[in-house]
């Protein structure tokens, strides 16, 4: 795996920004009443991610050390402008869904911590790719938890009804409650996964396993063998 696919990897999976980082919360509990606002706030935030993390990498050896956080969100806070803009001129409808929470993308600790981690030390191809790595993770972080209230909550998906009509959406899951409940679920559904994949087992000279093993004395642990 190249260093770019890895940065990707690493935005999506690893260190995915919603599941793993738990990072930016309030647009992902604010916002993802829909599949459709969690899209549309998730590709809104990977596109000033990655022109953020841009410029920032060409300017890392102009900025001054001492005002590098201010320069930063000067820059963030430009490419936001310019995104509201288009937003309200082209999608006023999901300009209006996500309301306050487009100029608060300013200070989504996403944006600032990768600046301030990744691209102010980095190349720009490289910072590129890992805007939109963390970008595209936080997106399907976003869409994920919208999908799942979505359906629970109103028996439809990106706006299409795939439930029968008789069902009685539960209120919930539209509310403030219903996000935690189903970020907690996702969650804990991504950490089993995470877990059962890297479980390991550590098998001894004797034959036995070791991880149960209570011979502290015994040096006949040979190998780690994935299961």
């Amino acid at each position: 795996m190249n260093k770019y696919m890895e940065r990707l990897w690493n935005g999506l999976i690893k260190e995915n920004p919603t599941f793993v980082l738990m990072l930016g919360m309030c647009p992902t509990l604010a916002v993802t009443t829909s599949a459709m606002n969690g899209l549309g706030m998730g590709l809104t935030t990977t596109v000033v991610l990655v022109m953020s993390n841009l410029i920032i990498s060409l300017l890392r050896k102009v900025i001054p050390d001492k005002v590098r956080i201010p320069a930063y969100i000067v820059i963030i806070a430009s490419f936001v402008t310019v995104v509201e803009l288009l937003l309200e001129g082209f999608l006023p409808s999901l300009y209006s869904a996500l309301g306050i929470y487009i100029p608060l993308i300013v200070v989504n600790c996403i944006i600032l911590g990768r600046a301030e981690s990744y691209a102010s030390k980095n190349k720009p191809a490289e910072s590129v790719f890992d805007g939109i790595g963390m970008g595209l993770g936080f997106t399907l972080g976003l869409t994920s938890i919208g999908m799942v209230r979505e359906i629970l909550g109103a028996g439809q998906l990106f706006g299409l009804q795939i439930l029968p009509s008789s069902y009685e959406g539960v209120t919930i899951f539209v509310l403030a409650p219903g996000a935690f409940f189903v970020l907690a679920l996702l969650t804990a559904l991504q950490n089993r996964m995470r877990k059962k994949k890297g479980k390991a087992a550590i098998v001894s000279r004797c034959g036995e396993g070791c991880l149960g093993c209570t011979n502290t004395g015994c040096s006949g642990k040979i190998q780690e063998e994935a299961k």
